[in-house]
């Protein structure tokens, strides 16, 4: 067999479940080497940005994954400059140690891909998406029998009622997703926290403590994601990880 050079890529990681799963896919694929994981991390609460989650379990999460972390630290509500500023800084500085790929878990929001690639491409890096355009009811269902664990730990209040928050993603909550609901969330429905499956080396130990009700003004002049998502209605239910 002939020796080749992988490409080095950063894997941008949410900590939730099509992040797992992306990870998953990729970490199979021979081209590929990741070298890092970079997550944004609301500075003024120190959890990951929008799912809500501590800042010790994302960093759990990639001790057991084995990975490097990369925390690009945010404001609560960054001008997209800000936030474009400070990603752009880190993306160069791994630039700078060989990585030429970043990889993304985004399933079918056009516009978000659209995104993503002018802004790795100002960087000179590719933009990689492993579930691109892949059934979301195939794909959570493919994150169960692999046997991956996830709790809800943001919920769109607009179609989840708080009873919700915590559930683990099994098969008996494919079966009650609420109507309207996209399988994998990909429209911001809900967030995830993934604590145990075939990539990890050990689970993540957490316990459950308060559920909070927190509504947005709209994102649409915000640096997050969800700026690139459909206008629901910005309440959520989140349920705290310790």
């Amino acid at each position: 067999m002939s020796n080749f050079l992988k490409i080095k890529a950063v894997f941008v990681w949410s900590g939730g479940k099509d992040s797992a799963l992306a990870l998953h896919q990729i970490l199979q694929d021979v081209r590929y080497e990741v070298t890092h994981l970079l997550t944004t991390v609301n500075q003024q609460f120190n959890r990951v940005s929008m799912h809500g989650v501590r800042t010790r379990l994302l960093e759990q999460q990639a001790k057991s994954l084995q990975l490097p972390l990369i925390q690009v630290r945010v404001p609560e509500n960054p001008t997209m400059a800000e936030y474009e500023a400070l990603m752009a800084t880190a993306f160069n500085q791994l630039k700078a140690t060989g990585i030429s790929a970043a990889i993304f878990g985004d399933i079918f929001l056009a516009d978000l891909r659209a995104y993503r690639e002018q802004q790795m491409q100002q960087i000179g890096l590719e933009a990689m998406f492993p579930l691109w355009q892949k059934s979301t009811t195939s794909l959570v269902q493919q994150f169960v029998q692999l046997q991956f664990k996830a709790v809800l730990v943001c919920l769109n209040a607009k179609y989840f009622p708080e009873t919700f928050a915590g559930q683990e993603i099994d098969a008996d909550f494919l079966k009650n997703l609420p109507p309207g609901v996209d399988p994998c969330g990909e429209n911001g429905e809900y967030h995830s926290f993934v604590y145990d499956g075939p990539i990890f080396k050990h689970p993540i130990p957490f316990t459950f403590g308060e559920t909070i009700f927190r509504t947005y003004g709209n994102p649409s002049s915000q640096a997050n994601e969800e700026s690139h998502k459909p206008n629901h209605d910005y309440a959520f239910w989140f349920i705290d990880l310790k």
